[in-house]
């Protein structure tokens, strides 16, 4: 069946269509990674996207149970140049086409995505949908569409839950949490408990934690400041801090820090950062649209990461404060793990 993703510049792409038959809109994305397709498109970081993979095919492992970032994805669409069908008869694995179906998930394969990366490369946010046509009213109504704001709020647990464990107890802020982070934290024996967004003071005081994790996630971080802002003032300085992607963004925004808009956003696992004091190169994953200003920081860093593409800070540390900030995801997923010593850097500031 032939369908099509429109943007709202105009512009139309034609392919074979795969997956769910709905109509979906949302932003347009690149997903850079050369493997890792279930963890992205279930990566609630995604929230909203339409990704588009820059590997030329993807499928060909299936979904299984263990690389899941969240049960239900939240993805608006997959856009590919090639897919594999029917890869294997073993009940360990399902194919992708059933899996999008299942998820209710539209996607179109056989579409030329060089040509979407080029047109992404000098736009931050462009409106895309999967559609059965092309025509002038389809374009119409994407230019009347409204994207969602406060995508944490939508993805965020309404309730605590627990993943024990028989070590220090770590207050996780759910922002769009990825499983792979508290399957790190769980590794290093730690006993989360994941929290709303919004968890008040009480609910962080009551579970008598050792430290904080703000997980990452799909918002914008001036929607989710003032949420945050109430334990930040309360908990700084006194318990170590952990903030991932969003929540990095959240601690530099808390720390008044310039934040420095990336054009196109990071969406991948191929994203070099260098450690200024030992010139330690990490390749890392990266899902983030923002990253710090070096120039007139007064802070004392004791670590600070660059971003080797675009010289601008990915991650830093400040010792005597706790805090821990990487705009890099430390557990990879999909990527590799080079920095996965973030996770102990943290564990050695709750000693």
């Amino acid at each position: 069946m032939k369908r099509y993703l429109i943007l709202e510049d105009g512009s139309a792409f034609s392919g074979h269509g795969f997956g769910a038959t709905t109509i979906s809109t949302g932003e347009l994305a690149i997903q850079t990674a050369n493997f890792g397709y279930q963890e992205a498109i279930s990566d609630p970081a995604n929230f909203g996207k339409i990704l588009t993979f820059t590997t030329p095919m993807i499928g060909g492992s299936g979904i299984n149970a263990i690389d899941y970032e969240s049960i239900d994805p939240s993805v608006k669409g997959i856009i590919a140049n090639d897919i594999a069908f029917h890869i294997s008869e073993s009940s360990s694995f399902q194919d992708l086409d059933d899996f999008l179906k299942e998820k209710r998930i539209p996607a179109i394969y056989g579409v030329d995505t060089r040509a979407i990366v080029k047109k992404l490369k000098t736009k931050r946010v462009i409106k895309a949908s999967i559609m059965d046509t092309d025509d002038d009213h389809a374009f119409d109504q994407i230019r009347a569409l409204v994207l969602p704001k406060n995508k944490t709020a939508q993805i965020s647990t309404s309730n605590a839950y627990a993943a024990p464990n028989i070590g220090k107890t770590v207050a996780v802020i759910d922002l769009g949490l990825k499983h792979s982070l508290l399957r790190s934290l769980s590794l290093r024996k730690i006993n989360s408990v994941v929290l709303p967004y919004n968890a008040s003071i009480y609910d962080i005081v009551n579970i008598r934690p050792d430290a904080i994790v703000l997980s990452n996630g799909p918002s914008d971080v001036k929607e989710i400041r003032n949420a945050l802002k109430p334990m930040f003032d309360y908990f700084y300085g006194k318990l170590p801090i952990l903030g991932i992607g969003l929540g990095f963004l959240t601690i530099a925004d808390y720390l008044d820090l310039e934040l420095f808009d990336l054009v196109p956003p990071y969406n991948g696992s191929n994203f070099p950062v260098i450690e200024q004091s030992t010139n330690k190169i990490w390749q890392t994953a990266m899902n983030i649209d923002k990253l710090v200003l070096p120039e007139n920081i007064s802070l004392n860093f004791s670590k600070v990461y660059y971003d080797i593409r675009s010289d601008l800070i990915a991650g830093f540390s400040l010792k005597k404060e706790k805090i821990l900030a990487s705009a890099f995801n430390p557990e990879g997923s999909p990527g590799n793990f080079d920095a996965v010593s973030i996770y102990d850097q943290f564990l050695q500031m709750m000693e």
